[in-house]
């Protein structure tokens, strides 16, 4: 991989030299291996901290220069040196309660899940429901549902579900108490289907999009609002630990946002985070409008580099963990997805006209749109209303985005390009699930799977992001969230349980993985000017990291670990022990 070291600092800070001369730093990191992810990739060896901001960045003698009677000096040891990271896409505030109530072990096998409902059918009240959510069939090494009988036979005098993304395997209670038959219907305008057996026509539990079905009532011990917020500060914390300093939490309620916004006005955030707020585009029309405005209108919307409401979520269709992502061919038959329609495409939620105007109106109140679109149908669906956009007025500026399009085909990345869309991609979903999406599609299918290079290639603004929805814990979590992790998963496109790699050709370098969660992330939230890269002016925001991540062996990447974490030019993290 080619580093440009710095030769002559000074030119590189010559459009801040005069601040520079006349203010003293109030941190200088010096013998350090600064890795700026400027525009050259330049290495340099210090760098000055004056209050929120960095002064300079270049050589040990002129942050030294700038030392002034009550400059902390920190010598560096000669260790690696990165700007702070950046998740494109968590669920902060819902993860931070998932295991409020009880914690919930990891589960790899059937046999995992159905321990799982039955320790809980021994402590939870009969007749209640016992819910478990985002354990994904991908990821059992059964590679399936549990069965209704099999939910029966732990649960029978409990109403079970096993919820995984949309969809949901459900026991004979459950359907019972929900009022589900062999005729049941989604409500009108929605999308969603109960799956029949092909033998007695009779349900076999799995729902497709089961929240048009359900109505599930919340059980267990409500929290109060202090312990949302601590609970939320604990999750912040371990973000922290792990090197990011910036999250885009892509799908905001109203009472998230409140969450957020109550620790924004103590001072109590140790991630800047950037606000999508969630808007349901099949609603009433008035209604649609009235989420919109509601989020442009919001105080939020004006930039601060903590808080920034500048975004809208959607959910276009369902999830390839499940089996229901809309798809430009069919998904086939399928033991692993519970798939008995060889035409079966998967789930769109959204048609084409109320997508469009969802989308329009809210770039035209300068709020980023974006969609889950996981499917290559999707994909294709979200693009043609952004292109249908722009020919009444440019969208480039807006950044349209598309989340997840995880399959993707050679003439949506051309017209993303086209079009200046924006990518938000989750590099663990090919570690964990690609070798169940191997044996449903066959490797000439997935040729655009998660095509990292590609969109590199085609210059795509293209994002990591984790897409973390349970669990505290970067690497316990469902959808793990530590960023080096998922930096590997890039470079190497190795499948679990597997010895091959998926479409290797898709690999692509450090410098573009390190790019992925730092600059590109901030372009992907209109942020690259305030951080991403160590340049001075920009936010103090960077992590000191225990070993190189420019010389490890690749398949020690995923191990790095962060030494300490600076957020506004202040220490938020500190490794024990360091």
């Amino acid at each position: 991989m080619r580093i440009r070291c710095f030769v002559n600092i000074l030119v590189f800070c010559t459009a801040t030299a005069a601040v520079v001369s006349a203010q003293q730093a109030d941190v200088i990191i010096h013998n350090a291996k600064v890795v700026t992810v400027d525009a050259q990739f330049r290495i340099a060896q210090a760098l000055a901290v004056k209050g929120d901001r960095l002064l300079a960045v270049g050589s040990n003698t002129q942050a030294l220069a700038l030392k002034g009677a009550n400059t902390k000096l920190i010598d560096a040891g000669g260790k690696t040196i990165l700007p702070g990271l950046i998740d494109s896409h968590v669920h902060a505030a819902d993860a931070s309660m998932y295991e409020f109530d009880h914690a919930i072990p990891t589960m790899e096998t059937i046999a995992d899940v159905l321990r799982y409902y039955r320790s809980r059918a021994a402590v939870v009240p009969r007749g209640e429901w016992i819910r478990l959510s985002q354990v994904f069939i991908t990821r059992l090494r059964e590679r399936r549902y549990p069965t209704r009988a099999e939910l029966d036979s732990v649960a029978p005098n409990h109403p079970a579900v096993f919820a995984t993304g949309p969809d949901a395997s459900l026991n004979t209670l459950a359907l019972k108490k929900a009022g589900i038959t062999k005729d049941s219907k989604p409500p009108a305008g929605q999308r969603g289907k109960v799956e029949l057996d092909a033998k007695t026509g009779e349900p076999t539990g799995i729902l497709r999009s089961a929240s048009q079905f359900l109505n599930i009532p919340s059980t267990g011990r409500k929290a109060t609002d202090a312990e949302r917020a601590q609970r939320l500060k604990m999750l912040l914390a371990d973000y922290n630990s792990v090197g990011l300093t910036s999250v885009a939490e892509r799908d905001a309620s109203e009472s998230g946002i409140e969450l957020y916004r109550s620790l924004w006005q103590k001072n109590e955030l140790t991630c800047r985070v950037f606000l999508n707020a969630h808007i349901e585009p099949t609603a009433a029309w008035e209604k649609v409008e009235a989420q919109i405005l509601k989020a442009a209108r919001d105080p939020l919307h004006k930039y601060d580099k903590f808080l920034w409401l500048r975004g809208t979520k959607s959910y276009l269709d369902g999830g390839m963990l499940t089996g229901s992502a809309y798809m430009r061919e069919p998904w086939g038959l399928s033991k692993i997805y519970s798939i008995t329609d060889p035409n079966y495409r998967g789930l769109l939620y959204i048609e084409a006209e109320p997508l469009y105007r969802a989308a329009k109106l809210a770039l035209q109140n300068d709020l980023q749109f974006t969609a889950h679109s996981v499917g290559d149908g999707a994909v294709n669906a979200l693009i043609t209303a952004y292109e249908r956009i722009n020919k009444e007025f440019p969208v480039r500026a807006q950044r349209p985005c598309i989340t997840h399009c995880n399959f993707m085909f050679p003439e949506a990345i051309d017209r993303m390009r086209n079009a200046g869309i924006v990518a938000d991609l989750q590099p663990a979903w090919l570690e964990r699930d690609g070798a169940t999406l191997r044996e449903q599609f066959g490797d000439p299918r997935l040729a655009y799977f998660q095509p990292y290079k590609s969109l590199f290639d085609a210059k795509v603004p293209v994002g990591g992001g984790s897409d973390h929805m349970q669990k505290i814990g970067s690497m316990r979590a469902i959808n793990p969230y530590n960023p080096f992790y998922a930096m590997w998963v890039t470079l190497a496109r190795q499948p679990r349980w597997t010895d091959k790699p998926l479409h290797p050709e898709q690999r692509i370098t450090r410098e573009q993985a390190i790019r992925l969660y730092t600059i590109n992330n901030a372009f992907l939230t209109f942020e690259e000017k305030e951080k991403g890269s160590l340049e001075p002016n920009k936010l103090a925001d960077f992590i000191i990291l225990k070993e190189d991540i420019l010389t490890v062996p690749v398949d020690r990447v995923k191990d790095l670990q962060v030494a300490e974490t600076w957020l506004d030019g202040r220490q938020v993290y500190r490794a024990a022990g360091k």
